[in-house]
């Protein structure tokens, strides 16, 4: 191989994260042999550059940059083993050459940016290296070409990636042929698509080629015209090589808006390389790049070995003569289809024929797992971090609480210590606003000893971090410090007491002094029951878990007890005289103070049963008022009966009550929705009841009909909420009449209302005509069954609303 001579620089103009571009690119410096390496990026990163020779340096990998004043403005360049940009680096580290970095510097990128861009500073996902940092919003962005598009189309292609697999990324080798020969024709390439389409003409870019032609200046006059070797994207080859001069350059870069900032290398994913991801690169799949750069030969062979492993670590029957049936199949795919060499859609139909039996849900996991890939890069140690970072990265060594980027649930034992450690650190990265876990519905016990939570660690935690480093230094120090301004600065009771439950959640000690004070200023300005009766729930949780975690809650309860003694006396007169919503809101506050009653503990001034003593009064004093709405009264009437605080026989007087002639229709459907609604067992409760089932039925059948519409979506709504079992079996024993068809006779004589003695048949015959009519059956029964309950019968799914009626 002979090299050719050059009078000027070598432009290796590359697709960002592309293995051909890649292999393309060791093999031009291999045969050219650069003194000086120049690549697209911010120059804030030639300080770091020499990291990437560090063993523990494994990518895919970003440089992340963040403004110091203001740690969200942040921007990515990531990097993965296939992107050439990466290859140029390590080329260069191995063959002692500097490397430099010539894009806009990070200081200016990030003053650009506006709130309509996400942190992807270094790549925003177009094709052949058009890419830009930070600056312009998405209307801009929508007005860019897409370069490997036009390309395709020209060549007769559809698919603009189905185009460059063909013509670059399924290269062989290129030993025998000219190692600069792919470089000058892209660059020639998009240069005619800049004459025909103009430069795009946005500042952003015209001043980033700017800066780029002033470092390469430099370089050339430092190293030699033909000692300098430069990988940018494809796009700003032309601009490079333009005849613009020192002067005009420096003049478009006069006055750039400035940031301080800082820079450092972070992990990075292959998910976040996908474009779909959001932090896109122009890559749909890295994982089948990654794979088509480090395979040494052939690639789809060994691509359907890696696919058959995968299926059967899932339990799938794949054998080796399916991936053989699966190469043959996507070679042939190959071949019909006019490509060089099976690409992913060609292995990926094989793979669905031959290895799924046509089957797309299999894919699903091939995509995610292989295609896409769930790679999470690594950096070393030594690489700039701010202290918060640090200190996060040693807790999640010494908890061996790794980050990982493929999502999976952590089942904590609260009891252990490590659990307890690792509980510890999750609340307090929630607190601090990073949000790597979150809690989930543990599969196990629900006690306060056990905790689930399901963890992804995502790249922009780092800017998380970076944000909540002006907290302090640490995780516990910060995590403190933002707790104890957020007491001060909370106006809501409710705000405080849910950081009181936060930070026993943490146990941040030093904080909860300063929450408890404001706690209990809140508290004793707060005259609104229902922001009382909203905060004590939290406030009890809190109690249980300071329990589990063996902390001092003594102050936490006496502010606890004093606000259920408050909403105590402030409950009954605050129920009355409420609308439809407000009477819901109260009732859905009655079941929070009742819950959190039972889980305070006994005051050591107070006897224990004292609280709850009093709490049953109040409820007895809300069932038994006609000015508190019905939905309130029946739900006091059901709290007392679970209770065992009031027998049977007065829940049913006081349904009696409720249901009576005289009462209201829509006040009644309340009562009975307060009383049975929800997810409380109520439907449970009048499958086993057969006297509170009597006295609803007796109600809704005697409802007028020109109420029954009114009061029709509230019963609805009512029984819907219970288990299909539960609805189908309300539904026989309304059809059929208790004891089987007749009422029990002890409850007849009794003159309890119920079912009536026998079905009144008259009035069940009415009905069938019109039955008959809807469903569609014109020919009556002429022999009807005499036995046969004429009861409506129909869907017993329905509620018990729809059966009665």
């Amino acid at each position: 191989m002979t090299t050719p001579l050059r009078d000027g620089p070598l432009l290796l103009g590359v697709r960002h994260h592309g293995p051909g571009s890649a292999r393309a690119v060791r093999a031009a410096l291999d045969a050219a042999s650069p003194r000086v390496v120049l690549i697209e990026g911010p120059p804030e990163g030639d300080a770091l550059v020499s990291l990437a020779a560090d063993p523990q340096m494994r990518p895919p990998v970003a440089l992340l940059a963040h403004a110091v004043d203001d740690p969200g403005r942040a921007a990515f360049w990531p990097l993965a083993e296939f992107s050439p940009e990466w290859v140029a680096i390590r080329w260069a580290l191995t063959h002692d050459a500097p490397v430099r970095f010539i894009d806009l510097p990070a200081t200016h990128s990030l003053a650009f940016k506006d709130d309509s861009e996400e942190g992807d500073g270094g790549e925003d996902g177009n094709e052949a290296g058009h890419d830009s940092a930070p600056g312009p919003g998405e209307r801009e962005r929508a007005l860019r070409i897409d370069p490997l598009a036009v390309l395709a189309e020209a060549a007769g292609y559809d698919d603009a990636e189905r185009w460059w697999e063909d013509v670059v990324e399924h290269r062989g080798g290129t030993d025998g042929d000219d190692p600069f020969a792919p470089f000058a024709a892209v660059g020639e390439a998009m240069g005619a698509l800049r004459e025909e389409y103009g430069d795009g003409g946005h500042r952003r870019d015209l001043v980033r080629e700017a800066y780029m032609r002033l470092q390469l200046r430099a370089a050339r006059k430092e190293f030699g015209d033909d000692q300098v070797a430069v990988v940018c994207g494809a796009w700003h080859v032309p601009a490079l090589g333009a005849g613009s001069t020192a002067t005009a350059d420096r003049a478009l870069l006069k006055g750039l808006p400035k940031v301080k900032s800082e820079m450092t290398w972070v992990p990075w994913t292959h998910h976040r390389l996908a474009r779909h991801s959001g932090y896109g690169a122009g890559i749909d799949s890295p994982g089948w790049y990654g794979h088509l750069f480090g395979a040494p030969d052939r690639p789809v062979t060994r691509w359907m070995t890696k696919v058959a492993g995968l299926l059967r670590e899932e339990d799938q029957p794949v054998s080796s003569a399916h991936v053989i049936e699966a190469v043959r199949l996507a070679e042939t795919l190959a071949t019909m289809r006019g490509r060089p060499l099976a690409g992913l859609t060609e292995t990926t139909d094989a793979i669905r024929a031959v290895m799924c039996d046509g089957s797309d849900v299999p894919l699903a996991l091939i995509r995610d797992r292989l295609i896409v890939g769930d790679v999470l890069g690594e950096v070393p140690d030594s690489a700039p971090a701010v202290p918060l970072q640090r200190d996060l990265t040693r807790l999640q060594r010494s908890l061996r609480l790794k980050p990982e980027a493929l999502e999976r649930e952590v089942d904590l034992d609260l009891r252990k210590e490590t659990d307890a450690g690792r509980s510890r650190l999750l609340h307090r990265l929630r607190l601090l606003a990073i949000g790597w876990g979150e809690p989930a519905a543990g599969r196990g016990s629900t006690g306060t000893f056990r905790e689930t939570w399901r963890l992804r660690w995502e790249p922009e935690l780092y800017v998380r971090v970076a944000e909540a480093g002006v907290w302090g230094t640490t995780v516990l120090s910060a995590a403190t410090a933002k707790a104890e301004s957020q007491a001060v600065s909370a106006t809501a009771l409710s705000e405080v007491t849910a950081l009181a439950e936060q930070c026993l959640l943490a146990e941040l000690t030093d904080a909860l002094p300063v929450v408890m004070k404001a706690l209990a200023d809140r508290a004793a300005l707060d005259a609104d029951v229902g922001h009382l009766a909203q905060a004590l729930p939290a406030l009890a949780r809190s109690l249980r878990y300071g329990d589990v975690r063996s902390t001092d809650t003594a102050a936490l309860g006496e502010v606890a007890a004093g606000l259920a003694e408050r909403v105590c006396v402030g409950l009954p007169p605050a129920c009355a005289a409420l609308d439809a919503d407000g009477a819901a809101e109260m009732r859905a506050h009655l079941d929070g103070v009742h819950t959190a009653i039972g889980l305070l503990p006994a005051a050591p001034d107070r006897p224990a049963g004292d609280l709850s003593g009093r709490w049953a009064a109040v409820l007895r004093k809300l069932a038994a008022r006609d000015t508190v709405p019905g939905v309130i009264r029946g739900r006091a009437t059901r709290l007392l009966l679970d209770d065992g605080r009031l027998p049977e026989d007065e829940a049913a007087r006081l349904m009696g009550l409720a249901l009576s002639p005289g009462a209201p229709p829509a006040d009644a459907a309340a009562w009975i929705e307060g009383f049975v609604g929800g997810a409380s067992g109520g439907g449970m409760l009048l499958v086993h009841d057969e006297r509170l089932l009597a006295l609803v039925d007796t109600w809704l059948t005697g409802v007028p009909a020109a109420s029954f519409t009114d009061v029709l979506p509230l019963l609805r709504r009512t029984f819907s909420a219970y288990e299909p079992g539960v609805r189908r079996t309300l539904g026989e024993l309304v059809r059929r009449g208790p004891a089987g068809g007749g009422a029990r006779p002890d409850r007849v004589e009794a003159g309890i209302p119920g079912f009536g003695a026998a079905v009144d048949e008259t009035r069940a015959d009415a009905v069938l005509p019109v039955l008959r009519l809807l469903l569609g059956d014109p020919d009556p029964d002429p022999d009807p069954d005499p036995d046969h309950d004429h009861r409506i019968d129909i869907d017993h799914d329905n509620d018990l609303a729809g059966v009665a009626r």
